[in-house]
Order: structure tokens, then C-alpha cells, then sequence
């Protein structure tokens, strides 16, 4: 029999069980996957705790993973069976094996393997939107990317650098900072010993960067309107610090007549044909070494607790890859 993680009520790491399901069977439009690998994202760890909506208790948390196609149901033109696989926004990834919507699943290029490809698909279709769709990066545009060293950050560092940014990124402690430096940043800002708003005053002659990507919420947000120019767009796509309090709105005027935006990926994913050109662009962008895909570290995922306390405690580097 199967096994997944189930949650079946709302709260920390240890409420997710690992347990036999049923023998998914697909309906017409969908097909069932074998998972190979599955993808951690800290929207998991959101999900689980409440922070964002959940299709209702009990369910199995996880949006990405990399398999091979067992079955399909009727009416499937996308995939066949035999097809190298992967997917993103579809929660249920954490189990050996599911079924999903045939149109949101994306045949794997040869020279991607399942790892690779679990481990980049939410995080590198993230960073494809916020680059080239949100803020539209030009070559020559100084940026700040917070958690320049996570999963996001690494890929969006240097996919950045590829489009002729200047990246400049925040991390916490030595190695980190290192590891943002490796990934493309022209100079990373340690949080831990440095000030953010100085420091990227300081790297941009004081006029402020065109964009700053945040995933971190709460602890960066005022840090982040300070960083930017003059009707500079600030990215808030995460909050692993916390939600953000309340905004006077009358702030972005005062502070140059800034952009404020909480997108998400799902909104630049909802059609079949931009869930397609946004796979193709990360497919392209990773196939010729601009960007590299880092998967620190791997669990099983009888071990998805363990994975989410290190993720929510910053220990973890790069993309974090669950293994049936």
C-alpha cells in the first residue's frame, strides 16, 4: 500500500503522519504519478500551520514533485504513460504516489533529471515571474534579493545576473554569504553584523536599488521600501518571518512614490500556455549553465517533519528534495 504524509490537524512540524493511503485511481483529465522525488517549499510549512487556506483536514501537503507516469484517465492528450514528469502548485506532492490534472503536469527534458527537477520547479517558475513577468528586470538594474542563499534567492541571484542585473543579496552568517556570492551577487549584506538600508545605499551611491525581492516579510519589509529609488517596486512574494503589519499606503509617497506588490505564483501560472512558457524558460535558463540548481540537502520522506524544522529553523542551504 502507498504511504503519504497526512495532516490532520493544524500546528507544527509534528503534525505531519506518515501513513497508508488508497491506490490512487485517475479520473478523466487526470493521470497518476510515481513520485521519484518531491520538492519542499516553505508555502508547505504556511499550509500546515493555517497561515494560508488548506483544502480542508485531513489532506497531504506538498505542491511540486518528479515521476514517472503510471496511468492516465480519459481524455489525456498532454502526458502518456512511460512520460518523465514534474509539477508545481498542485498540493498533494508529499506521498509515493497521487494523481493530478493531466494539463499541470510538464514532460522532464532528458538532461534534467527528477532530483533537479523537484527540487526547481516552484522556486525556478518563482523566479522566472518575478523576473521577467512582475518586476521585469533590465540589464543594468541594480536589484536586492533577501535570502540570497535559500531556495528562491539562489536561483533568482543568478537567473538576474544572466539578464545583466546587478544583484545585490542579503544572507545570515559567513556561509551563507558565501554561498549568495557563488550564486551571482555582486555583494551580499549579512544581516546578522551589517545594516541593510546603509549598506545598499552605500553599493548604489545612494540612489537605491529598482527592486527588492522579499520572501522574508515581517523583519524586512521597512528595510525593503528604504533600499528602493524613487518609484521602486518592492516584490513581497513570501513571509517566512511573519506577516506584515499594516501599511499606511501614504508611506510610498512619502518615500518616492514606490510600488508595492504581493503576487503569486499560481496567478502567473493559471493557464495551461503560461504554465507551459514559464516551464520552458526554466528548462532553457538551467540547461545552459546560467543557472544552476543546488539541492543541499535530501530527507526521506518518512522524515518530512524533520525537513520542515530545519527549513522553518535556517538550516537548511539551496532546495530541499523529500525521497519516497
Amino acid at each position: 500500500m502507498p504511504k503519504a504524509i497526512v495532516v490532520r490537524e493544524l500546528g507544527g512540524a509534528d503534525k505531519l503522519r506518515y501513513e497508508d493511503i488508497p491506490e490512487p485511481v485517475p479520473g478523466p483529465g487526470e493521470a497518476r504519478v510515481r513520485h521519484t522525488a518531491i520538492g519542499l517549499n516553505f508555502v508547505d510549512v504556511y499550509i500546515r500551520t493555517g497561515l494560508y487556506k488548506n483544502p480542508g483536514l485531513p489532506f497531504v501537503p506538498g505542491q511540486e514533485g518528479a515521476g514517472i507516469v503510471e496511468a492516465v484517465g480519459a481524455n489525456v492528450t498532454e502526458v502518456k504513460v512511460g512520460d518523465r514528469v514534474a509539477y508545481a502548485g498542485v498540493l498533494g506532492a508529499y506521498a509515493d504516489v497521487r494523481t493530478l490534472p493531466a494539463a499541470r503536469l510538464l514532460r522532464l527534458p532528458d538532461r534534467i533529471d527528477d532530483r533537479t527537477a523537484a527540487a526547481m520547479m516552484l522556486k525556478g517558475m518563482t523566479a522566472e515571474y518575478l523576473l521577467r513577468r512582475c518586476a521585469k528586470v533590465q540589464p543594468g538594474d541594480a536589484i536586492l534579493v533577501h535570502a540570497a542563499a535559500g531556495g528562491v534567492g539562489s536561483l533568482a541571484c543568478q537567473w538576474a545576473r544572466a539578464l545583466g542585473a546587478r544583484v545585490i543579496g542579503t544572507a545570515g552568517g559567513p556561509d551563507k554569504v558565501a554561498r549568495a556570492l557563488a550564486n551571482g551577487c555582486s555583494a551580499v549584506i549579512d544581516y546578522q553584523r551589517e545594516d541593510i538600508v546603509a549598506r545598499v545605499r552605500e553599493l548604489t551611491d545612494s540612489k537605491g536599488v529598482a527592486v527588492v525581492f522579499d520572501s522574508v516579510g515581517r523583519t524586512t519589509f521597512s528595510a525593503s521600501l528604504d533600499c528602493l529609488r524613487p518609484r521602486g517596486l518592492l516584490a513581497l512574494f513570501g513571509q517566512s518571518s511573519g506577516t506584515v503589519p499594516p501599511v499606511d499606503l501614504s508611506l510610498l509617497g512619502a518615500k518616492g512614490s514606490l510600488y508595492v506588490t504581493r503576487p503569486s505564483l499560481w496567478h502567473y501560472i493559471a493557464t495551461r500556455d503560461e504554465l507551459v512558457e514559464s516551464a520552458a524558460a526554466l528548462f532553457a535558463v538551467v540547461a545552459s549553465g546560467e543557472v544552476r540548481v543546488e539541492v543541499g540537502q535530501t530527507f526521506a520522506l518518512s522524515d518530512a517533519a524533520a525537513a520542515h524544522e530545519a527549513l522553518e529553523q535556517r538550516k537548511t542551504t539551496g532546495s530541499t528534495v523529500l525521497l519516497p
